[in-house]
């Protein structure tokens, strides 16, 4: 075993002993196809904890999306990114007018490789996820065989809250709720509330487990 894969399995058993990490599986079983995680964001936290739910087997195939600048800020976190979690970084603000922040995404879907993206671009400390912005869309409508699996993260504010680097251990669950698919005719705006409510409903007692 690689020192990339057994610190991966050490920081998944971590993230469980710390916050339980219970995957809800609501609306879609656990299988390995290749999906789009979207859910709310809270915390630098959040993806690892979404990894962590998930079954080893898909593990291997998703990858989450990392801010370039937070998390190549120093060795460490670059090598746990890159070697462990096979994130892609992604620039929260364009270097020249023509760069196109989804080509990276786009690359790996193109692949074949499964994501996890954070489709209001920013953590919110709201509760409510803020209004989702396009990548979501033009994901959708580039890729219209991948599932879009709306998926809420409960609690993990208070385990990393913002400014913080020591985690607290609190009881965390993963909701992964039914595919969406970007319908028809649908325009950018009517998708992107119909996702953001979908993300909503799967809050714990917003349905059925």
């Amino acid at each position: 075993m690689s020192l990339a894969s057994a610190t991966g399995q050490l920081l998944a058993a971590l993230a469980r002993l710390i916050t339980g990490a219970q995957g809800h599986w609501k609306g879609c079983p656990p299988m390995a196809e290749q999906r789009i995680y979207f859910a709310n964001h809270q915390s630098h936290f959040d993806w690892v904890l979404i990894w962590a739910a998930l079954p080893s087997e898909l593990r291997a195939q998703t990858r989450p999306i990392a801010a370039r600048d937070y998390w190549t800020s120093s060795p460490l976190k670059a090598w746990i990114t890159s070697a462990v979690f096979n994130a892609i970084y992604v620039s929260r603000t364009r270097s020249t007018p023509d760069e196109d922040p989804l080509e990276p995404l786009v690359e790996a879907l193109r692949q074949g490789d499964s994501l996890v993206i954070f489709p209001e671009g920013t953590r919110s400390s709201k509760g409510e996820p803020q209004v989702f912005k396009a990548g979501l869309y033009h994901l959708a409508e580039q890729f219209p065989q991948v599932k879009l699996i709306p998926t809420w993260i409960d609690n993990v504010q208070r385990v990393m809250p913002k400014g913080e680097v020591v985690p607290v251990p609190i009881l965390c669950t993963v909701t992964f709720g039914a595919p969406l698919h970007l319908q028809p005719g649908e325009d950018k705006r009517a998708f992107l509330e119909r996702a953001r409510a979908a993300v909503l409903a799967q809050q714990p007692g917003g349905g059925w487990d």
